[in-house]
C-alpha cells in the first residue's frame, strides 16, 4: 500500500473512531425511533476555590523545606486575620526536586526545590479579595487561581439531563405525529454531561504595585458567572 493510500485509510479510520464516540450504534429496530437532544442547567455559584501553589528553592531539601513551612505558616495567619480557620484549607503533598547543572557534564546537583499546594473553599464571596490581597502581600505564593463552582454539581447534572431528556422526547413526539404515529415507550438511552469551567487566574508579581493596593479587590462590585452545566442524550423509543 502507498503512503498515499495508507495515509487515507488511517484518515478514514479516524473519522469512524470519531463518529462512533459521538453517536453511540444502536441497531436499527423495526417501528423504533432515534433521537439525540442537548440540554443544559445554569444556575449562580455557592463555593469560591482557590488555589495557592507555595515553594522554595534552596541548596538542601531541608532548607527549602523550611522555608516553605514557613511560608505556609503565614497563610495560615492570613486565614485567620479573616477569620477562618485554617483547618477550612487542604494542604497537599510536598514534592522535592533537585535541580541540575545541565552545563556540567556531570549534570551536577546545585539545588533543591519543594512545592506544595493549599486549596481552600470559600461561601462567603466577600472574604475572597482581602484572602488574595493577604497572601500577596506576604509575598509567599508564586501563583493564585480562583475557581467558581457549585457545592452539588451532582444536582445540577441532574437538571441537565432532565432538560436534555426532555427536548429528546419532544423531538421524538413530534416525528412520531408527523409519520402518524404515537410515541411508545423508552427503548434505550445513553447521557454525557459536562461542565464548564470559570478559572480567572490572579499572579503575585501582577497584584503588587502601589496602585493595585489602592484599587478595589478583582473580584469586588462584580458579579460571578453563572455555572453552566450542559447534558445530551441519545434516545431510542417505541412507536405505536
Amino acid at each position: 500500500m502507498t503512503s498515499r493510500k495508507l495515509w487515507l485509510a488511517l484518515l478514514l479510520l479516524t473519522a469512524t473512531v470519531a463518529i462512533a464516540q459521538e453517536h453511540p450504534s444502536v441497531a436499527a429496530q423495526s417501528n423504533t425511533v432515534f433521537v439525540s437532544a442537548d440540554g443544559k442547567f445554569e444556575a449562580p455559584p455557592d463555593t469560591a476555590q482557590i488555589q495557592f501553589n507555595v515553594s522554595s528553592q534552596e541548596d538542601t531539601p531541608q532548607a527549602a523545606f523550611q522555608t516553605v513551612s514557613k511560608d505556609v505558616e503565614q497563610v495560615r495567619q492570613v486565614l485567620r486575620t479573616n477569620g477562618i480557620d485554617p483547618k477550612m484549607a487542604n494542604v497537599g503533598f510536598f514534592s522535592v526536586q533537585p535541580i541540575y547543572d545541565w552545563r556540567n557534564p556531570k549534570q551536577r546537583i546545585i539545588a533543591y526545590r519543594v512545592t506544595t499546594d493549599i486549596t481552600l473553599k470559600l461561601k462567603d464571596f466577600s472574604k475572597i479579595g482581602a484572602i488574595l490581597q493577604g497572601v500577596a502581600d506576604a509575598n509567599v505564593s508564586e501563583s493564585q487561581s480562583m475557581t467558581y463552582t457549585l457545592e452539588n454539581m451532582d444536582a445540577a447534572k441532574d437538571k441537565a439531563v432532565e432538560d436534555a431528556y426532555r427536548r429528546a422526547r419532544e423531538s421524538a413526539e413530534t416525528l412520531a405525529r408527523a409519520s402518524g404515529r404515537m410515541l411508545g415507550d423508552l427503548s434505550y438511552a445513553s447521557v454525557d454531561t459536562f461542565e464548564n469551567a470559570r478559572m480567572p487566574v490572579m499572579r503575585r508579581e501582577m497584584a503588587m504595585t502601589a496602585m493595585a493596593k489602592a484599587a478595589p479587590a478583582p473580584t469586588e462590585e462584580f458579579t460571578p458567572q453563572t455555572v453552566t452545566v450542559t447534558a445530551h442524550v441519545n434516545a431510542l423509543f417505541n412507536l405505536k
